[in-house]
C-alpha cells in the first residue's frame, strides 16, 4: 500500500530545510547513520525490519500542491523555499541492512548520503518506520523463542496503537518468528498467512455450547478449532467438543486442523487435563491452543511445566511489546561537505554510550567457519577491507583490554550495509514478506543460544577498528583540549 507520507515529519526539519536553503546549503553533502543504542526488552539482539516500508516511503516522497498550501497557512515558509518544495525528491543513497538481519547496537543500520536538507528531512519517517517495525518484530522473535517448534499466532490488532500499528505490526511479528496472524488485511497486503477461530459470542449466541459448536463444525470442518472456556473448560467445553469430534468422524470427515482453544484458567492444569481426556478419546492429533495475555516469560515458565499446549495465540504484549514500548533507535550526523571536502563529525556527551562515531562507515560480519555462528561485529572506516588470511585482533570500544583474536582463515567476513538507492534511484531487490521471513530465521540460526536468552543475554562484541578508533579518541582529544 504506497502512499506519501510526506508530511509526516516533525515541524523543526522543514523549518531546518528552510534554514539550510535560505542559508545556501541545499547542495552540501552529508551523511546520517541510523542506529541504536540498546536491545529492546533487554534482548541480546534486535531483529531490523521495516526497510520494505522505507523504501516505499522515499520512492513516493513529494509535496503535493495540498501540501504547498498547507505550509504557505502556516506563515513560516518564504515564497522561495516553498517553491523549491514543489520539485523537491531525494536524489541521494542509501545504504542499510538487509531486513530481516539480527542487529546489535551503535552498528549503524540505515547510512543516507545526500544533500544535507534530503538527508535532513527524511530523520523523523525512517526513525518512525524502523523504531516501531524493529521493536515487534524482537518481541516477537523472543516469543518465538520461547515457544519451541510450536507455532504462534500473532492476534494484537485489537489492543494495537491505531491501524497502522495494527498492520505493519502484523507484518513485523510474521517476520521476527509468528506463523500467522488474525489480521486480515495485514494477510491480504503482505501475503502472509492469516489464522482466527470464535469468540466467546459465538458460543453465547446459541441455545447451549454443543449448538455452538456443532454449527461451527459444519462450516469449518476442515478448520475446526473450538473455544471451550465460555462456561466451564472441563466440565462442559472440552467434553462437548470431543462429542463434536467424534460427530465429524462418524460422518466420514478426516480431521485436519482441529482442536480446542483455552483463554482463561489455569493454562498448565487445564491443557494437562485436556490432553487426557481428548488422548482417551482417540484424539491425539487434536491441537490445543492457549491465548489469555501470553508472553515470552509466561510460555517459557508453561513450557517448563512440560505443558500440553502446541499453539499460541499471542495478542496484547506482542503487538503493543508491553514491557519494552520504544525501540530508541537515532539518526546523528556523521560526516559533512566543506569546502569541498568530507569532514567528519562527532557528537560529544557526559553519557559515553551517546557519543557517536564519527566518518563514513561500514560493518562486518564475523563468523567462525566451523560453526558458521556470529563472533563479532566490526564498525570500520568506509575505506577499509578484511584480510581473512590474518590474523585479527579487535577490542572494546571502552574497555579497550578486552581483546579477541580470530585465527587466520578460522574465520570469514560479511559486509553488512548493501546499497538501497543510488543517486535516487532503487538499486536493491525488493523481497515479499515471507522471503523476509525466512532469512530471519538463518539470521537468528547464526547465534549462539547465550545471546537468546529471555534473561541475562550474553552481549555479542560490538567493536570498533583502530583507525575508527583513533579517529573517535584524536576527534574527542581536540575537542576537549
Amino acid at each position: 500500500m504506497e502512499k506519501n507520507l510526506s508530511l509526516m515529519t516533525d515541524l523543526y526539519q522543514l523549518t531546518m530545510m528552510q534554514g539550510y536553503f535560505e542559508a545556501g546549503m541545499q547542495n552540501q553533502k552529508a551523511v546520517f547513520d541510523m542506529f541504536y543504542r540498546k536491545n529492546p526488552c533487554n534482548n541480546g539482539y534486535a531483529i531490523f525490519c521495516g526497510l520494505e516500508q522505507v523504501i516505499e516511503y522515499i520512492k513516493n516522497l513529494k509535496f503535493t500542491r495540498e501540501d504547498i498550501e498547507y505550509l504557505k497557512n502556516l506563515n513560516l515558509f518564504s515564497k522561495d523555499f516553498l517553491s523549491y518544495l514543489e520539485s523537491f525528491k531525494f536524489n541521494g543513497n542509501i545504504y542499510a541492512m538487509e531486513e530481516g538481519s539480527v542487529v546489535f547496537p551503535l552498528e549503524p543500520l540505515i547510512r543516507v548520503e545526500s544533500s544535507i536538507i534530503e538527508a535532513q528531512f527524511i530523520e523523523t519517517t525512517i526513525l518512525n518506520i524502523i523504531n516501531h517495525q524493529s521493536l515487534i518484530a524482537t518481541k516477537a522473535s523472543r516469543v518465538a523463542w520461547a515457544s519451541g517448534n510450536d507455532k504462534v499466532i500473532e492476534f494484537g490488532l485489537r489492543r494495537a496503537q491505531g491501524p497502522d500499528a495494527g498492520i505493519y505490526g502484523s507484518r513485523a511479528a510474521v517476520i521476527g518468528g509468528c506463523d500467522a496472524t488474525s489480521n486480515v488485511l495485514a494477510g491480504k497486503m503482505f501475503d502472509i498467512p492469516i489464522s482466527g477461530t470464535h469468540a466467546h459470542s459465538w458460543v453465547m449466541s446459541f441455545k447451549d455450547e454443543l449448538t455452538a459448536f456443532r454449527e461451527y463444525a459444519k462450516l469449518y470442518p476442515n478448520n475446526c478449532i473450538l473455544l471451550v472456556d465460555t462456561f466451564d473448560s472441563l466440565k462442559s467445553g472440552i467434553p462437548n467438543a470431543i462429542k463434536v469430534f467424534k460427530e465429524l468422524k462418524e460422518s466420514g470427515i478426516k480431521l485436519k486442523n482441529y482442536g480446542i482453544r483455552l483463554d482463561s484458567g489455569d493454562l498448565a492444569y487445564i491443557s494437562d487435563k485436556a490432553r487426557e481426556m481428548l488422548d482417551k478419546e482417540g484424539f491425539n492429533d487434536a491441537s490445543i491452543v492457549a491465548s489469555s495475555d501470553l508472553d515470552e516469560y509466561l510460555i517459557s515458565s508453561l513450557k517448563q511445566q512440560e505443558t500440553k499446549i502446541n499453539v499460541w495465540g499471542v495478542g496484547t504484549n506482542l503487538i503493543t511489546s508491553s514491557d519494552c514500548p520504544a525501540f530508541g533507535g537515532v539518526y546523528k550526523l556523521c560526516a559533512q561537505e566543506i569546502n569541498r571536502k568530507i569532514i567528519p563529525k562527532i557528537k560529544l556527551s557526559e553519557n559515553p554510550d551517546k557519543v557517536t562515531n564519527p566518518d563514513i562507515k561500514k560493518v562486518f560480519r564475523l563468523y567462525d567457519k566451523a560453526t558458521n555462528k556470529i563472533k563479532a561485529d566490526l564498525i570500520a572506516l568506509e575505506n577499509e577491507e578484511i584480510d581473512t588470511n590474518k590474523d585479527l585482533t579487535i577490542f572494546h570500544p571502552i574497555n579497550t583490554w578486552k581483546k579477541m583474536t580470530l585465527k587466520a582463515n578460522e574465520y570469514y567476513v560479511k559486509e553488512l550495509l548493501k546499497p538501497i538507492f543510488i543517486k535516487g534511484a532503487l538499486v536493491s531487490e525488493r523481497k515479499s514478506t515471507m522471503e523476509i521471513k525466512k532469512y530471519c530465521q538463518q539470521e537468528k540460526e547464526s547465534l549462539w543460544n547465550e545471546y537468546k536468552r529471555l534473561i541475562n543475554p550474553h552481549i555479542l562484541p560490538v567493536d570498533l577498528s583502530l583507525n575508527l578508533y583513533n579517529l573517535k579518541k584524536d576527534m574527542i582529544d581536540k575537542i576537549k583540549s
